[in-house]
């Protein structure tokens, strides 16, 4: 166990033993008539569980899942108080976050408040701003569901009459990102040829200057879209790069200088442009191989080029597909502290997504068999209207 994490866990149950003194105390304090009529209304003596040393209950909350934990906490008034102690979010947040194979933009936790010091008893902790307990339930992947608006009762009639009318046009989705050239596996040539993931149906229709073209899949057998694959420079200039172990120039982008802020500017050649207006969202396939990404600062400026409101609606979904070559091997994942990819939320941090006006996600992904990319398809999909 690291340092940083056993001083993390001290904190947390000084938080919890501070709590539990003051509820303790205030049970036997019969001058407060406020607090006698709500002990005895709502709570039976103290049982076996809440007697345990603070140590023990803590361990037993991290050993449950968060629907658990907030069974816990309807068991009595002493557990709703202690399961919602801010810091002991915090520390299940800072924890499993790493974990999580997607996050989008209505589950990213607010990541500047887990850079407040550890302190306890500071007050600004248990303001709203600091509900670490609503951070780590948006972004939980069991529980997030809960959190995206439900559909009225018309869309749904809406949609099923929609989905009886077969539409002439099909999604499609520019894609590019380092993650297409740099990685060992080729996403681009696996999805090509694993149909048991996405069935290719049929390579049409343009080609940019040797750098991109367009091929259709059809999702789960229903629904056709287009990708529109977009490539820094020609497959020859890409594998003699790779041989060489060298940069190359970037096709896609005209690179202007940098900003008033001092960050690199960049705009998309007059093809790309021409792409960009006609797409109805973007895939981002980035390297999550750690050592071996990009400056986030020139991704975050190519990123913000390409889904620039002067091209198009600010509505249009980006999916960034946080891509490694290889599963991690077991072993490796359960002995060893340092992971062989970049957790989903760095990733979004890295790429400065929550600056983006349009919908995004994250999800993690490996070229090789092209686990999660069906995850963020559907996504995709789903944030371009389609009944799936």
């Amino acid at each position: 166990m690291s340092g940083k994490s056993q001083s993390d866990e001290s904190v947390v149950i000084r938080s919890l033993r501070h709590f539990r003194e003051k509820y303790f105390n205030a049970r036997e304090n019969v001058s407060d008539p406020a607090h006698a009529a709500e002990v005895t209304s709502e709570d039976a003596p103290p049982g076996f569980l809440d007697c345990l040393p603070v140590d023990l209950q803590f361990l037993i909350m991290t050993l449950l899942s968060p629907v658990d934990l907030c069974r816990l906490g309807a068991t009595s008034s002493y557990w709703r108080a202690m399961v919602r102690d801010p810091i002991l979010w915090r520390y299940f947040l800072v924890r499993d976050m790493p974990k999580w194979p997607s996050i989008n933009h209505v589950t990213m936790p607010r990541l500047e408040a887990l850079h407040t010091p550890l302190c306890v008893g500071e007050k600004e902790m248990e303001e709203p701003g600091h509900d670490f307990m609503t951070d780590y339930l948006k972004g939980y992947p069991a529980c997030r569901q809960q959190w995206f608006p439900q559909r009225p009762p018309y869309s749904v009639v809406t949609s099923f009459l929609q989905s009886l009318v077969p539409t002439a046009t099909e999604p499609r989705y520019a894609m590019f990102g380092p993650g297409m050239e740099q990685l060992d596996v080729s996403m681009v040539t696996k999805l090509m040829h694993t149909p048991d993931v996405l069935l290719v149906a049929g390579i049409p229709q343009r080609q940019i200057n040797g750098i991109g073209s367009g091929i259709s899949y059809v999702y789960k057998n229903q629904h056709k879209f287009n990708i529109l694959t977009l490539y820094s420079t020609n497959r020859a200039e890409r594998e003699r790069a790779r041989m060489e172990q060298q940069s190359v120039s970037n096709k896609l982008f005209i690179q202007e200088g940098r900003d008033q802020s001092g960050h690199p500017h960049f705009s998309p050649t007059p093809q790309v442009q021409e792409v960009c207006q006609a797409v109805d969202g973007f895939i981002y396939v980035a390297n999550a191989e750690p050592g071996r990404g990009d400056d986030g600062e020139v991704e975050w400026a190519q990123i913000q080029a390409l889904v620039d409101p002067a091209l198009g609606s600010s509505s249009r979904p980006l999916l960034v597909l946080s891509c490694v070559s290889r599963e991690e091997p077991d072993q490796i994942r359960t002995t060893s502290s340092n992971s062989t990819r970049t957790p989903c939320v760095d990733m979004a941090q890295r790429l400065c997504l929550p600056m983006l006006p349009n919908p995004w996600m994250v999800q993690d992904t490996v070229a090789e068999s092209l686990s999660g990319v069906l995850d963020g398809i559907s996504w995709l999909l789903g944030c371009s209207g389609l009944r799936l």
